[in-house]
């Protein structure tokens, strides 16, 4: 049984075509793109449909959209306008700096869950950003005191990674080790000498701290 003939107009034509190209219609005159389409306002053209705001050059799909206007390249460079790294898109809001390039907020990602750091430190590995989370899961410890890679030796203590030049007493910076004696306070070590100097007040509310702590360690958890 033969196929039923389907009449469309030109438009219709071009849009079915183009699709099983792969193209882009021109939003303007509606054939068929064949090479780099413009992009404005989120539609596809043809570049030599515009024209530069600025000097009226007849523009490439390398313009630049700015304030609903559109820009030759050379034009919107002398305008200072950052590019963003991730989507080459004029920013015109805030802007991070990172990496030796600028960026959209939400454009500056950690490279392995892609959630924006949002003013959060960055780790850098091979041009890439991560979050301390997934850097850490890929290549290594992160030191608490300096946010840098542990390259050497690493010294655990209170539940975090030290560099062992990093692991010191917080009070008088006196370098500690393992076998030093030293009690947790707000996070950080402080070395047995500093401690017995600190008022008797202080020391009774850390030791009732540490108690209480110990206290709800031994505590069997409660079947609901």
């Amino acid at each position: 049984m033969p196929w039923p003939v389907r009449h469309l107009c030109r438009p219709c034509h071009n849009r079915e075509k183009a699709r099983g190209m792969g193209k882009y219609i021109c939003q303007k005159c509606h054939a068929i793109i064949e090479e780099q389409p413009l992009i404005f306002k989120n539609d596809p053209y043809h570049p030599d449909h515009f024209n530069c705001s600025n000097c009226g050059s007849e523009l490439t799909a390398e313009a630049r959209e700015l304030k609903g206007e559109l820009y030759c390249l050379p034009c919107h460079d002398k305008m200072g306008v950052p590019i963003c790294g991730a989507c080459r898109r004029p920013i015109e809001g805030r802007v991070v700096n990172a990496m030796g390039k600028q960026w959209h907020v939400e454009h500056f990602v950690c490279a392995k869950c892609e959630k924006p750091f949002l003013g959060h430190r960055h780790y850098e590995r091979k041009g890439l950003a991560y979050c301390e989370t997934h850097y850490n899961q890929l290549f290594g410890d992160v030191c608490y005191h300096c946010n840098r890679v542990i390259e050497g030796d690493v010294v655990s203590a209170l539940n975090k990674a030290w560099c062992v030049s990093c692991f010191s007493c917080s009070t008088c910076n006196t370098k500690l080790t393992l076998k030093d004696k030293f009690v947790e306070i707000d996070l950080r070590p402080v070395c047995k000498h500093c401690y017995e100097h600190m008022p008797e007040e202080l020391k009774r509310r850390l030791a009732r701290r540490e108690r209480d702590a110990k206290e709800r360690k031994k505590k069997p958890a409660l079947c609901l």
